[in-house]
């Protein structure tokens, strides 16, 4: 039986209608994707959780997707009323605060001059800037209040979009803990059609890294969170509540708690709170550099990966895609990581074992006369 010749305008055309499809379907989906990820990764990570819950309410699936649907809610939503809650007790206070900006600050203590390498400077600048009173921090302080402002509007314009981002993801994540055997098995049918076996212990390394990752961002965020709001209550910084939700956000988030605690601290030794200002500094230490030693172990702990690919992905993708990186770094480089090994275990050559246990083979004893 001869081959049928290659119809090259029919593959050609198959090629651009498949490319065609593919695009088209992008387009529709681009919106959706990044409330599709994020609810793939919120479901993978608490999916034990979930089942679990489900047990502990007699098997009713759709009261644990109603229980993970609200507590999924209340972790984003719950530290916003917080602070909302703690600003409208406290608006007399905060314009009080505000008041005392437009006072004189004082003059720099004297242990400033000693801080190495620095300190002259820093008390130089904190003279200059008491000697030219309120107007001239206000011209010092102009361009980067017209940069803030800037942000600010530029955030309240997508503030819109970030919600309907979130609503989307509670969403997607409601029907995923309906359906998500549904869907796990669709993406393990996938991957054993792709590659097999391989295929399905690459889905598996996935699904550790994805839980891995969670489990050292929200368990560190918790911790930094704590150290922070402790920190603020021995400082006695007024609306500790409230920036002890902000930085839970914010570390969450891998902004880190650096941005919320360095003003404070700031703004203590300005008022000339010495103490208080050392304390937390101590504190905002300790928080800094706890993330760097905490998050890597989780996630070497649940993703079983080594702690220098770890590392590299979870920094690596942090600045390649942002949050989302977090999970796609480590995800990438295990698979990557695991791909890599069974090529090189496939490759390399059995050794059978003798049958003494050993390489070396024994000769048997003589025999005595």
């Amino acid at each position: 039986m001869t081959p049928q010749p290659l119809d090259l305008a029919r593959v050609t055309l198959l090629v651009l209608v498949i490319a065609g499809l593919s695009l088209g379907s992008y387009v529709v989906v681009r919106p959706f994707l990044t409330p599709i990820l994020w609810s793939a990764v919120v479901v993978t990570a608490t999916w034990p959780l979930m089942l679990a819950v489900q047990k502990a309410l007699w098997g009713r699936r759709w009261l644990a997707m109603l229980v993970m649907t609200m507590a999924l809610v209340l972790v984003f939503i719950l530290p916003l009323v917080l602070a909302g809650v703690t600003v409208v007790n406290h608006l007399s206070d905060i314009a009080e605060s505000v008041r005392s900006l437009a006072r004189s600050p004082p003059a720099p203590p004297e242990w400033v001059q000693r801080i190495p390498v620095f300190g002259q400077q820093i008390s130089d600048t904190w003279k200059e800037v008491v000697s030219e009173g309120v107007q001239g921090l206000a011209q010092r302080l102009q361009p980067y209040i017209d940069d803030a402002a800037r942000w600010f509007g530029a955030t309240l314009g997508g503030f819109g979009v970030l919600l309907l981002r979130f609503v989307l993801v509670v969403i997607v994540a409601a029907i995923l803990f309906a359906r998500g055997e549904v869907a796990a098995d669709a993406v393990l049918r996938v991957a054993r059609r792709l590659a097999g076996a391989r295929g399905e212990r690459v889905c598996q390394i996935a699904t550790r890294a994805i839980r891995g990752v969670a489990l050292g961002v929200v368990v560190t965020a918790l911790v930094q969170a704590t150290l922070a709001g402790l920190g603020l209550a021995l400082s006695g910084v007024p609306f500790a509540a409230l920036f002890t939700a902000v930085i839970f956000l914010s570390s969450v988030a891998q902004i880190g708690a650096g941005p919320v605690l360095l003003p404070i601290m700031v703004w203590l030794f300005w008022k000339g709170d010495t103490t208080a200002g050392v304390v937390l500094l101590v504190f905002t230490l300790v928080i800094v550099n706890i993330d760097n030693v905490i998050r890597p172990l989780l996630i070497q702990r649940g993703a079983k990966l080594p702690l220098l690919l770890v590392f590299v992905g979870v920094v690596g993708g942090l600045l390649a895609f942002g949050v989302m990186g977090l999970f796609v770094g480590p995800v990438l480089l295990a698979v990557v990581f695991e791909l890599l090994v069974e090529w090189v275990r496939e490759g390399e050559p059995e050794v059978e074992p003798s049958p003494t246990g050993s390489d070396t083979e024994v000769p048997p004893p003589e025999a005595e006369d």
